[in-house]
């Protein structure tokens, strides 16, 4: 999704950020750094950058009522106005992370602002204004020739570069819509920490492009088949797999997505078709993301869900039977001698 390799970095500032509830405080630099060493710039393009490589979400910035009351999108928007303001909005904008790192396990850390120009974004290029946060220090060794031999000594509190722990780019574009927005989130996993940097500190919503309808349609149809078809029909485990693997089959197939098709080559079933459009009216209604009955269909959505389909048949302790094909080669009954369930699997040849 993000090149970099004509990109250059314009300015950084480097701040610190403590937990507000924890009675830590922030560090706000006087000036910007200057940094003359190339080979330590092309260290912080990469630490900075090359985790965008791999992002196929992008996202807007969003207010409830007024686009230019969320914070980053205005503090965004007065750099990319006037540069010259960079670190004095750089400082606002730390103040305004620490002022909503307000959860326990939210984790201190250095703030990174720095702006860039020529990032490529979906074949174009820009200006960008990134936010980096870095919570996870390491400790690293290191040898050194000393007096004939070898001598070791060590580093603690160093950071990875290869470990962006937390980071947005803003691309200068599509202003009126809230611009081109990328993050990353590394740690934080729990629940009630994690919010705080996507929907707390940047206020964003995921912009409907065919990458999300293409993810979002796979993500709900395997949630009902997983979950929802129960409440209207008895269906096998295989029976599912089934469903999962025609699903998957029509997305990497066709080139452009048709719920009447899919309905019908697909789910095969007109009352489990209906269950599973009301389901995805009300995911479009709850979240305000429109996904449609027509759209094209993207490769890196479906490669991305892919590997959360779930194809393994898991009997006990025992066995785990993967399925990939023709439904119609594997048979379920119960033995009563053994008072136990049995699959029966038809194969030509063994490998």
């Amino acid at each position: 999704m993000i090149t970099f390799f004509e990109s250059d970095l314009e300015h950084i500032s480097v701040h610190k950020v403590g937990n507000k509830v924890q009675d830590e405080y922030f560090t706000l630099s006087d000036s910007t750094l200057h940094i003359q060493d190339e080979f330590l710039l092309n260290l912080l393009m990469q630490y900075f950058l090359k985790p965008f490589e791999k992002v196929n979400e992008v996202y807007r910035f969003m207010h409830s009522s007024d686009l230019a009351l969320n914070e980053i999108y205005h503090f965004a928007s007065q750099i990319f106005k006037d540069t010259t303001k960079f670190h004095e909005v750089s400082q606002q904008i730390t103040r305004h992370l620490y002022d909503i790192s307000n959860h326990p396990k939210i984790k201190s850390g250095e703030v990174y602002i720095a702006l860039f120009h020529d990032v490529q974004i979906e074949g174009e290029l820009h200006q960008a204004l990134g936010i980096f946060k870095s919570e996870t220090k390491e400790t690293y060794m290191k040898v050194y020739p000393d007096a004939g031999g070898f001598a070791l000594t060590y580093e603690q509190e160093a950071i990875n570069i290869q470990k962006l722990d937390k980071g947005c780019l803003i691309l200068n574009t599509d202003k009126e819509e809230g611009y081109k927005v990328v993050v990353i989130d590394q740690t934080n996993k729990t629940q009630e920490a994690a919010v705080y940097w996507k929907d707390d500190f940047l206020k964003l919503k995921i912009r409907n492009d065919n990458f999300n309808q293409t993810n979002n349609y796979l993500s709900l149809y395997k949630n009902f088949v997983n979950e929802k078809i129960d409440e209207q029909f008895e269906v096998s485990k295989p029976d599912k797999i089934d469903l999962l693997n025609k699903s998957i089959k029509y997305f990497k197939e066709k080139e452009q997505f048709d719920f009447n098709e899919f309905s019908e080559e697909v789910i095969g079933n007109e009352t489990a078709a209906t269950s599973f459009k009301a389901m995805v009216q009300n995911f479009e209604q709850e979240f305000d993301t429109p996904i449609g009955e027509r759209f094209d269909i993207s490769t890196q959505a479906v490669k991305k869900q892919s590997s959360a389909y779930k194809t393994v048949l898991k009997l006990d302790k025992n066995f785990h039977v993967y399925i990939h094909g023709d439904r119609q080669l594997i048979e379920n009954g119960f033995d009563d001698s053994k008072d136990m369930n049995y699959y029966k699997i038809y194969y030509k040849e063994e490998k």
